[in-house]
C-alpha cells in the first residue's frame, strides 16, 4: 500500500491517526462519564477528593508530554512511542474494574493519563508532518472530529451496557479494553514515517524553550491560563446530576456533547483555514466564557442540555484549531518538542483547576466553580487580542 494514497481526502497517517484516536476515546469514554458516579455514588467519596484525583492524573502526567515530546524529537521516532502511549492507557482497565476504594480510581487514571502523556506530542507532530501547511486547521480538526465521535460512541455503549447490566459500572470497564486493543494494533498496522538520519550527538534537540520565540511562549501562556479556569468536565458531569439528570441519562448528556463537538470539528477546521485560525480560537474563548456562566446560574434539567450542546460547539472551535496555529508558529525541527511543552503546560494546569473547582464546589457553591471559569477565560480573551494586536503591529513593521 503507498504511502501517499488518501483516504476520504486526508494523507495516510492523518486518516489513521484519526481513526486510532476514535477507538481510544470509545475505550476511554466508555469509562469517563461513570468515573465520577462511580466513586460519589459507589465509593462514597466528595468532590473536593473527586477533583483532586482528576487533578493529579491530569497533571502529574502531563509532565511525561513534554518529554516524550523532546524524546521523540531526539530519537527521530513517532510510531513506537505511539504503541507504547495507547498500550499503557488500555492496560489501565482492570484496576478500575477491581477497584474497591479511592486509590484505585486515582492509579486507574494515573496511568491511563501516563499513557496519554507518552502519545500526545509524538502523534501530533506525525500529523502536522503529514498535512500540508494549507490545510493543517482541516487535519487537525478531522482528527479532534474522529477522536470525539469516539467519545460519542463511547457513552452510547455505556448508556446501552449499564442498561443490560443494570448500573453494574464494573463490567463497563472491563468491555472498554477491546476498543483500547484494536486503537494499538491500527497504529502497529497502518501508521507510517520516513526514517530519519540520526543527528550528531551535538546537532540532537535538547530540551530547552531558547528554540521558540515571544509568539509561541505568549500562546503557551494564555492556553495555560485558560485552562486554570477549564476545570474537569466531570463537574459538568456532577451539575447535571444535580440540577435532576437521572444518572442512567448522564451518558446520554455527555454523548449529546460529544457528537456536537464531532461535528463541528471540521467545518470549524475549514472555516479557520479559510477566514483566520486566531479569529476561531478568539470566537471560543469568548463562548466558553459565556457557556461558564450559563452552567452556575442553571437551574433546570433543560438548560443543562442547551449548555452542554453550545459546549460541544466551543470545543469544536478550540481543540484542534489551536494545534493548529501552534504549528505555524514552531520551529519544523522541534514540533514534538513544541507540542510536548504546550500539552505539559495546559495538562499541568489542570491540577489547580480541578482542585479549585471541588474547593469551590465544597466550600462556597457550585456555582462558584463555573464563575471562576468564567473570569479565567475572560482575562484570556482580553490576552489574546492583545497577542493578536502584537503580531499585527510585528508583521507591519
Amino acid at each position: 500500500m503507498r504511502n501517499d494514497r488518501k483516504f476520504f481526502g486526508f494523507g495516510r497517517n492523518v486518516f489513521f491517526a484519526g481513526l486510532v484516536s476514535f477507538f481510544m476515546d470509545v475505550s476511554s469514554e466508555m469509562i469517563y462519564p461513570l468515573v465520577p458516579l462511580f466513586l460519589a455514588n459507589v465509593l462514597g467519596v466528595n468532590k473536593s477528593l473527586i477533583g483532586l484525583i482528576e487533578g493529579i492524573a491530569e497533571s502529574t502526567a502531563s509532565l511525561l508530554k513534554v518529554f516524550s515530546g523532546w524524546f521523540s524529537d531526539r530519537i527521530g521516532n513517532r510510531k513506537w512511542l505511539m504503541v507504547a502511549g495507547y498500550g499503557i492507557s488500555t492496560l489501565s482497565r482492570p484496576i478500575i474494574a477491581f477497584a474497591t476504594g479511592w486509590h484505585h480510581v486515582m492509579g486507574s487514571r494515573f496511568i491511563d493519563r501516563f499513557g496519554k502523556g507518552v502519545r500526545t506530542a509524538p502523534r501530533d507532530a506525525i500529523i502536522a508532518e503529514s498535512a500540508e501547511k494549507t490545510h493543517l486547521g482541516r487535519a487537525f480538526s478531522f482528527h479532534r472530529s474522529m477522536d470525539t465521535m469516539g467519545a460519542v460512541v463511547g457513552p452510547a455503549l455505556a448508556f446501552f451496557f449499564l442498561g443490560i447490566f443494570l448500573n453494574d459500572y464494573r463490567k463497563v470497564f472491563w468491555l472498554s479494553m477491546i476498543p483500547g486493543a484494536i486503537a494499538v494494533l491500527l497504529i502497529i498496522l497502518f501508521i507510517t514515517e520516513k526514517k530519519k538520519v540520526p543527528l550528531p550527538h551535538a546537532e540532537r534537540p535538547k530540551l530547552t524553550l531558547k528554540h521558540f520565540d515571544w509568539k509561541f511562549k505568549f500562546f503557551v501562556l494564555i492556553a495555560t491560563l485558560f485552562a486554570i479556569g477549564n476545570s474537569s468536565d466531570v463537574f459538568l458531569i456532577l451539575r447535571a446530576q444535580q440540577t435532576g439528570i437521572p444518572t442512567v441519562m448522564i451518558p446520554v448528556v455527555y454523548l449529546l456533547f460529544n457528537l456536537i463537538y464531532s461535528l463541528s470539528s471540521i467545518p470549524a477546521g475549514i472555516a479557520a483555514d479559510k477566514f483566520g485560525r486566531k479569529r476561531v480560537i478568539l470566537l471560543g474563548f469568548i463562548l466558553f466564557a459565556i457557556l461558564y456562566y450559563g452552567f452556575a446560574i442553571a437551574k433546570d434539567t433543560m438548560a443543562i442540555w442547551v449548555l452542554f450542546g453550545f459546549y460541544g460547539i466551543f470545543m469544536g472551535l478550540t481543540e484542534g484549531i489551536q494545534k493548529a496555529f501552534l504549528a505555524t508558529i514552531i520551529p519544523p525541527d522541534f514540533k514534538a518538542t513544541a507540542f510536548g511543552v504546550y500539552n505539559t503546560a495546559v495538562g499541568l494546569a489542570m491540577f489547580p483547576a480541578s482542585l479549585i473547582g471541588g474547593w469551590l464546589w465544597d466550600h462556597v457553591s457550585p456555582a462558584a466553580t463555573f464563575y471562576f471559569g468564567s473570569i479565567t477565560a475572560s482575562l484570556s480573551t482580553i490576552l489574546f487580542v492583545i497577542f493578536i494586536a502584537a503580531i499585527r503591529r510585528n508583521v507591519s513593521k
